[in-house]
């Protein structure tokens, strides 16, 4: 079999243009490690055929001839071929049904499957990432939401200036038109009947901290969760400064016996906490819900939780920028995660259901689940500059040896899930999900 490495087109959204190498790195691995690319033509990836082309790589219709694939989102079933290996974001470590065929039939086939997700250190943190690109877009969609929302219920705010991420040509320009509103709000201020502003972010990893880096370029002053439960008590607060606040483990859950809160008992133990998060919804106007989460876990914000509080009268929360985008999760009225061309709706509490765009009653919900393809140069540029330095003992590797026996760094070790078609030791739990 060939040593050809093949870089997939992607297919599974009409908007997703990223690219795992860019053909500045595709260049600088033919040149420096004498690789040689093939990379599958197509005709709305960000980067074009003829950029590859100039960076010496084949470019062609199929990748029959490559023996290791990458890509970055799921491939369809019908395009796995025999013992080759694939590297992409599978979404099958927490067991997701709908990625289940696609599993066995890589099973089936003996393939190899190295997921991104579970390259990790041995701290467990992730070293190839789009995360904060997630939360850069993910924080400039729901600032553009913001104003859209607002302007629906007739109050014109500098926010309607800005646009949706992926109409801007590169994440300088995005950060420049932010920083244009955020000069427009320190000399102008905003409304009374929008103060305090006050964008509240879950979570402090490189999702969060995209997010906060956007939000950065406004007037912004950090407040602790404490001084946001006063907030509603303070009179003549300033029109033009943005309060933010970031809420950790702690602020989110408790133990059910009233223990004092403990990080690590909660991560062996999480069906013993509950949410203690409601206490500071209704002093929020942006919810930013950049965590991890799944369904050991206590909901963040549930339906039964809106609906109580839409009962009174339209509260302060006005946007959800739910980066996270688990449907039914942590933020249980996100009921899908929304594409690109789509990106936001509006979901009623009290009628449980849901309008897209930024018009009707409720709450609007941005949930864009391949948030980092709206900024799809500048995010693929940074999940290249990480992923090189795998290539090559991905490509080189034997994978006729046994799983112990494989010459492959202990970080790419953990992120393979599948050897020749059999679940490694440490993915052997998704056993029970494939037989479901």
């Amino acid at each position: 079999m060939s040593n050809y490495i093949g870089i997939r087109h992607e297919d599974k959204y009409v908007m997703e243009r990223r690219a795992p190498l860019t053909p500045k790195h595709v260049k600088r691995l033919i040149e420096h490690q004498k690789l040689d690319f093939i990379v599958q033509t197509s005709q709305k990836r960000i980067f074009k055929d003829e950029e590859y082309i100039q960076a010496g790589a084949l470019v062609e219709n199929d990748l029959k001839k490559c023996n290791v694939i990458l890509g970055v989102k799921e491939m369809p079933m019908d395009f796995f071929e025999s013992e080759k290996t694939y590297v992409f974001f599978s979404h099958v470590i927490k067991g997701q049904s709908y990625n289940m065929p696609m599993l066995k039939r890589m099973m089936e086939l003996k393939c190899n499957l190295i997921d991104y997700e579970r390259i990790v250190d041995e701290q467990n943190k992730r070293l190839i990432f789009f995360g904060k690109y997630a939360g850069l877009a993910g924080m400039i969609n729901s600032l553009w939401s913001l104003g859209l929302r607002w302007k629906s219920f007739g109050i014109n705010t500098p926010f309607l200036e800005l646009k949706q991420a992926h109409l801007y040509n590169s994440l300088r320009e995005a950060k420049d038109a932010i920083s244009l509103v955020g000069q427009l709000i320190a000399e102008n201020g905003l409304p009374k009947e929008l103060q305090p502003l006050v964008i509240g972010f879950t979570g402090y990893g490189n999702v969060s901290l995209g997010a906060q880096e956007i939000c950065g370029l406004l007037p912004v002053k950090e407040i602790s969760t404490e001084k946001l439960l006063e907030l509603k008590n303070r009179a003549a607060l300033p029109d033009n400064i943005i309060f933010k606040v970031v809420f950790k483990e702690k602020h989110i859950s408790e133990h059910k016996d009233n223990i004092e809160f403990d990080l690590y008992d909660y991560y062996r133990n999480p069906q013993n906490y509950v949410s203690k998060f409601e206490q500071y919804i209704p002093h929020l106007t942006v919810l930013m819900n950049c965590m991890y989460w799944d369904a050991r876990y206590p909901r963040i914000i549930t339906k039964e939780y809106l609906k109580k509080l839409y009962s009174n009268g339209n509260p302060k929360l006005t946007v959800i920028g739910d980066i996270t985008c688990d449907p039914d999760g942590s933020i249980e009225c996100t009921h899908h995660g929304t594409e690109i061309e789509d990106p936001i709706f509006v979901y009623n509490p009290i009628t449980d259901k849901y309008t897209m765009g930024y018009e009707g009653e409720g709450l609007l919900d941005m949930a864009v689940d391949i948030l980092p393809s709206e900024l799809p140069r500048d995010s693929s540029d940074g999940f290249a500059d990480a992923l090189s330095n795998f290539i090559k003992p991905i490509v080189f590797a034997d994978y006729d040896l046994p799983t112990a026996d494989l010459d492959l760094p202990k970080s790419l070790k953990k992120a393979l899930i599948l050897h020749k078609g059999e679940l490694t030791p440490e993915f052997e739990y998704l056993e029970k999900y494939l037989n479901l």
